[in-house]
C-alpha cells in the first residue's frame, strides 16, 4: 500500500504569487548586481562604484517598500531594512551593519504553516561562501500540525523555524540549507532568538542522492522507504521533525559546557561526535514515537540512516569533514555488528536489527559525554579519539593513532596534530563517491 500510494498533493508545494511580483523581480536583480560590487567584508571598497551602488540601494529600498502590503506581519522588520540599507549608503558603504533589522525580525513568534517572509540581510551563507553579501530570500514557514503538536508537548524548541525556499539571490544557489542570525553583519552581537533550516533543500538533495546510492549499491528499499524517496512533501515533513529534535539536543543531556564549542578550536572529530549525537538522539526519539503510533517516526529513522551513510560521507571535501566522518562511523558501526552487509557487490540491511544497533552507538557517545564532565579537556579529546578509532581506521601517518602527541603543551598542539583527513574514506566509499559524484554535485541549489 505504501509503495502504491501516490505522492501527497499539498497547497504548500504550489508557487506563491509573490515570486512573480514585479517588485520582487526588481529586488532580486538589483541585489544580485549590488553583490558584484561588494568585497569580502560586505563593503563597497571602490569609490568609483559608489554612485551605482547608491542607485541600487535606492531601488532596493523602493522594492522592499512595495512588498510590505503583501507581508504586513513583516512591516516593522522591512521598515528597519530600509533604514539600515540607506544608512549603509549614507555612511560610505563601509562594512554593513543590519543590527536594527536583525533584532526586528522575529520569525519564531510566527510559526504558522505557509506564512511567507521576505529576508534581506548582508550575510554569508553556510556551505556557500564566507564572503558577506547582501542577500534577498523569499521563504515560507513549514509548520505541520504534527510537528506543532510534538513541539508543544514533547520537544520544546522555541527558536526552531523550519522553512522552504520560494526564491533567492545567488548566495543560496549553493548547498546552504540554513538561515542563521549569527551570519548577518552587525555592529554588536545580539541575543539570538531563532534559527531557520530549509527543509525543502534538505529533502530534495536527500531524495536525489539516496536514490542514486541505493540504485548503485542495489539496496532493496522497504516500501515505506521507497515512498519517502518519491514524495517531496512527505520528505519535507520528515526533515522538519528530525531537525526539531536534533536542534534542541545540542544543549540537552549530560554534557560539558557548550558541547559544540563553537568559539573553541578543537579536533574536528569532536564536532563529528556532537552532530552524530544529536542525530542519534533524534533516531532514538523516532523509535519511541513509532511505538506511540506517530506516522512520520519511521520515516525519520530512514532519513537519518540514509542521509548519514549515503550522502554525508561523499559530500564536500576531505578537509576536516566532520559530517562525513559521522556518516562513516555509523556505516562501519553497523557493518561490524553484522547489521549492514556488503556482499557480492550488493548492500543489504537487516532492518529489524537497525534500531538496537543505532541506539547502542548513541549510548556509547552519551557515555563519553557523561564521563567528560569529570575529565580534563585533553583526556576527553583522547577518549573521543579512542571511540572513533575503535571503529574506523585512522590514516597511516596519524600522530594521534600512535599517541605521538605534545601532551605536555597547550591543547592547540593536539589540534594541529590532527590530519585534514584523519580518517580517510574506506574502499567502499571511495568507489561509491566515484559512481555518484555527479549526482551529489547536481544537488547544489536544489529545492525540489
Amino acid at each position: 500500500m505504501c509503495w502504491a500510494a501516490p505522492p501527497a498533493l499539498s497547497a504548500a508545494l504550489e508557487p506563491d504569487p509573490l515570486i512573480d511580483h514585479p517588485a520582487w523581480q526588481r529586488l532580486k536583480a538589483d541585489v544580485s548586481e549590488l553583490q558584484r560590487l561588494q568585497v569580502k567584508d560586505g563593503s563597497v571598497a571602490d569609490p568609483r562604484q559608489h554612485d551605482r551602488a547608491r542607485e541600487l540601494v535606492t531601488a532596493i529600498d523602493l522594492a522592499v517598500s512595495a512588498l510590505v502590503p503583501a507581508l504586513p506581519h513583516d512591516e516593522e522588520y522591512l521598515t528597519a531594512v530600509g533604514k539600515d540599507i540607506s544608512r549603509w549608503a549614507d555612511t560610505g558603504f563601509q562594512v554593513p551593519d543590519f543590527l536594527d533589522s536583525l533584532v526586528a525580525f522575529r520569525p519564531e513568534t510566527q510559526r504558522t504553516d505557509g506564512l511567507v517572509h521576505l529576508v534581506v540581510f548582508p550575510m554569508y551563507t553556510q556551505n556557500g561562501s564566507t564572503d558577506r553579501r547582501i542577500e534577498a530570500v523569499l521563504l515560507r514557514v513549514r509548520w505541520p500540525d504534527l510537528v506543532a503538536d510534538l513541539e508543544a508537548t514533547q520537544f520544546s524548541n522555541g527558536m526552531f523555524v523550519p522553512v522552504t525556499f520560494l526564491d533567492f539571490t545567488p548566495g543560496y544557489d549553493t548547498n546552504s540549507a540554513v538561515l542563521f542570525p549569527e551570519t548577518v553583519a552587525v555592529r554588536e552581537v545580539p541575543t539570538f532568538t531563532w534559527g531557520a533550516i530549509f527543509a525543502d533543500r534538505e529533502a530534495a538533495r536527500f531524495r536525489r542522492v539516496v536514490r542514486a546510492a541505493a540504485d548503485t549499491t542495489r539496496l532493496a528499499l522497504p516500501p515505506d522507504a521507497a515512498r519517502l524517496l518519491d514524495d517531496q512533501h512527505l520528505a519535507e515533513e520528515t526533515f522538519v521533525l528530525w531537525d526539531l529534535v536534533h536542534d534542541r539536543t545540542h544543549m540537552r543531556g549530560d554534557l560539558p559546557f557548550d558541547p559544540f564549542m563553537i568559539k573553541q578550536r578543537m579536533p574536528y572529530f569532536l564536532y563529528s561526535l556532537e552532530e552524530l549525537r544529536c542525530d542519534l538522539t533524534a533516531f532514538r526519539a523516532a523509535v519511541r514515537l513509532e511505538a506511540d503510533g506517530v506516522p512520520h517516526a519511521r520515516f525519520v529513522q530512514y532519513a537519518i540512516l540514509f542521509d548519514r551513510i549515503f550522502r554525508f560521507p561523499v559530500t564536500g571535501t576531505r578537509v576536516r569533514n566532520y559530517d562525513g566522518l559521522g556518516g562513516q562511523l555509523l556505516f562501519a558501526w553497523l557493518h561490524q555488528r553484522h547489521v549492514l552487509h556488503w556482499t557480492d557487490s550488493r548492500l543489504t540491511i537487516d532492518w529489524p536489527k537497525v534500531p538496537d544497533a543505532v541506539i547502542a552507538l548513541a549510548e556509547q557517545i552519551e557515555q563519553l559525554y557523561w564521563r567528560s564532565i569529570d575529565r580534563p579537556k585533553t583526556a576527553h579529546w583522547l577518549a573521543a579519539y579512542a571511540l572513533v578509532s575503535g571503529t574506523l581506521t585512522a590514516h597511516p601517518a596519524s600522530a594521534w593513532a600512535v599517541r605521538d602527541l605534545p601532551l605536555d603543551g597547550p591543547p592547540k598542539g593536539l589540534t594541529d596534530a590532527v590530519l585534514d583527513d584523519e580518517f580517510p574514506l574506506s574502499m567502499f566509499y571511495e568507489a561509491l563517491s566515484r559512481k555518484i559524484a555527479d549526482v551529489v554535485a547536481s544537488t547544489s541549489g536544489i529545492t525540489a
